[in-house]
């Protein structure tokens, strides 16, 4: 009665009957199961090693060796043999493990697009012998860096240095690193790991924007705005005291002079707010090439107002999932408390055709982040002159915005559009130029 309700594995074998003949089966089960687990870990182990010329060779021993003995033929059974024979030598020289020590190092782990980076493999033989000569394989995003390394003297150390890519902007995944140990034919190869991976973050370039060039800006640090106000820090004029003013504003030797009640009155000056938004959606761009020149803009606008210490967001587009079944209205913040964070988020952006596009990108900004002084939009050359205007109009009126346009086969150029400045540029070198004309213009 206790077996009743059961649903475990011998519950399913044989349910709630007892003896002999129900426990021989289900050992056979269970001896059946473990051999198989055992045959099936053999299978994964061999398969590791094995190449497919040397599963050729296994499989020609029995072939070769049972047509040989059955049929009479000395070809077929030589052929067995030989097949044997270079069997034994390929497990050979699988057998015994170097007596290495490594270690992986990345001497930074950032660099810029196009700049040279590199890596270093320290190997110690902890042994008292002398070691063969092997190669060192060091996986490099989708390529291998193969490094000879020599026979080491027992108790030595040497390092080898191999240069890392850095062509493409991203996360580039470096090691673990391994050697490779197998017979001269191919017929078996075993690959031992030494070390961990390590990764290399790879920033997109970035110039250096003097303060200035946010001369569009107006906040404490810098110039107070044409609002007046009769409550700040900045003296503007004075005017004949109106019902409702602050009585500790008026100024009293004015008074005395004119005969009638004086109040200070101030310039408004308020602490900035920057927003860089950069589309992801490769409907704003015509080419790879104006994309990576994109994310290097807001990488230059977002460091150079995070070094000043002002208040700012970089957000990039959001991406609608695959089988989502509305698109999704949203941007996501990059991080901002330090310059690195800031780079190492960008350099991991990529464009695609279900990020948001710029104009929705507009709107969710305008909507979400209070407080706005300057909107840097940062696009490329699909972007429409008619979408830009939509894009500022999303804004308030008193919030400066500027759409940077990333054209590199486009004249370099400063032009008003309906309430915004917009910057085209076809080389990052052109952007602080191109952004000193807009503090003027402004």
């Amino acid at each position: 009665m206790d077996a009743v309700g059961l649903t475990n594995t011998r519950a399913r074998i044989v349910g709630a009957r007892t003896g002999v003949l129900a426990d021989a089966v289900v050992g056979v089960v269970r001896a059946a199961r473990a051999v198989g687990s055992v045959s099936l870990r053999v299978l994964r182990r061999l398969s590791a090693v094995v190449s497919p010329l040397g599963w050729v060779v296994l499989a020609l021993i029995p072939a070769a060796l049972g047509i040989g003995y059955a049929f009479g033929w000395l070809e077929f059974v030589a052929t067995g043999w030989a097949s044997v024979a270079l069997a034994v030598v390929g497990a050979i020289a699988l057998i015994g493990r170097a007596p290495y020590r490594m270690s992986l190092q990345l001497p930074h782990r950032r660099a810029v697009v196009g700049e040279a980076a590199r890596g270093a493999i320290s190997v110690r033989n902890t042994s008292s012998r002398r070691t063969l000569a092997a190669v060192l394989e060091v996986p490099v995003a989708d390529g291998v860096v193969e490094l000879g390394l020599p026979g080491l003297r027992g108790g030595t150390t040497r390092t080898e240095d191999f240069a890392i890519p850095t062509a493409k902007r991203g996360v580039i995944k470096v090691g673990p690193v391994r050697t490779v140990r197998g017979d001269p034919l191919g017929l078996v190869r075993r690959e031992l790991e030494w070390t961990d991976g390590l990764e290399l973050v790879v920033h997109p370039r970035t110039v250096s924007v003097p303060s200035t060039s946010t001369g569009l800006i107006r906040d404490l640090e810098g110039s107070p705005t044409r609002d007046l106000t009769s409550s700040d820090v900045a003296f503007h004029a004075l005017r004949e005291y109106q019902a409702g003013d602050d009585r500790r504003h008026i100024h009293w030797k004015s008074t005395a002079k004119t005969g009638t009640y004086m109040v200070r009155q101030f310039e408004q000056t308020r602490r900035s707010h920057l927003v860089v938004a950069l589309s992801l959606s490769t409907h704003d761009f015509a080419s790879e090439e104006e994309f990576e020149l994109a994310v290097s803009v807001a990488g230059s606008l977002g460091v150079r107002a995070v070094r000043d210490g002002r208040t700012v967001a970089v957000v990039v587009s959001a991406l609608t999932p695959e089988f989502a079944k509305r698109r999704v209205y949203a941007v996501r913040p990059l991080a901002v408390h330090l310059p690195e964070r800031l780079l190492d988020d960008l350099a991991t952006v990529d464009a695609a055709a279900t990020a948001l596009p710029l104009r929705d990108i507009a709107r969710v900004v305008a909507d979400d982040i209070p407080g706005i002084s300057v909107a840097f939009l940062v696009c490329g050359s699909r972007t429409t002159a008619q979408e830009l205007r939509a894009c500022a109009a999303r804004f308030p009126v008193d919030v400066e915005v500027v759409a940077i346009v990333c054209d590199p086969e486009a004249i370099p150029g400063l032009r008003r559009i309906a309430g915004l400045n917009v910057l085209t540029i076809g080389y990052l070198e052109e952007l602080r130029l191109a952004l000193a004309r807009s503090a003027a213009v402004a």
